[in-house]
């Protein structure tokens, strides 16, 4: 059976990846997509008070779990679409320790960050600051295999451009070429 195709949407919150995401499961019409979302994830754990500590080991070990959801949806065939927020280094060097590089279509999700302030006002469910607190780190590895902006194109203008582009990956792909970088060797020769 063939690995399932991953296309991982990544960007601070409020930058459109949920509305991409629902936006290419409209569209796209080679194969069964599903939608996994971080957030979904996240709204899955208990609501009692943790502590500042035992929320970050509760909070690491679900996004742990979240990367391995994705590899065993897509390792029995399924094509995934995968809405994630890479804020921190380890989470983007555990995707590339557990995801088939070769199957995922990287892709940057970018909007400026006044309109970004400007959403996460607007929708009132974030808490102020976070995706200014996000806009650097997310995108600070710096490599896609595509890249759209939400401020400039709508969710489904972004869909179309990767449903255009899902059958034309690169070799290698940017998963390919960054986990070559985390293992010290030269993706264009490996």
């Amino acid at each position: 059976m063939a690995s399932g195709r991953i296309i991982f949407l990544n960007g601070t919150s409020s930058s459109g990846k949920s509305s991409i995401a629902r936006e290419l499961l409209d569209i796209l019409d080679d194969g069964v997509f599903f939608h996994l979302a971080v957030d979904a994830f996240n709204a899955m754990r208990s609501k009692r008070e943790l502590g500042a500590e035992e929320l970050d080991a509760a909070l690491r070990r679900t996004r742990m779990g979240f990367h391995r959801s994705i590899a065993a949806m897509a390792e029995a065939g399924n094509d995934i679409v995968v809405d994630h927020v890479l804020s921190e280094p380890w989470r983007l060097l555990d995707c590339l320790t557990v995801l088939r590089p070769e199957d995922v279509l990287f892709v940057g999700v970018r909007c400026p960050l006044d309109e970004l302030t400007r959403r996460e006002l607007a929708r009132g469910d974030r808490p102020p600051g976070l995706a200014a607190h996000q806009y650097a780190l997310v995108h600070g590895h710096g490599d896609y295999d595509l890249e759209c902006d939400t401020s400039s194109a709508s969710p489904r203008e972004c869909a179309l451009q990767i449903k255009e582009f899902l059958p034309r990956r690169p070799s290698p792909t940017a998963f390919t070429r960054l986990r070559h970088l985390i293992d010290g060797r030269d993706p264009l020769r490996a």
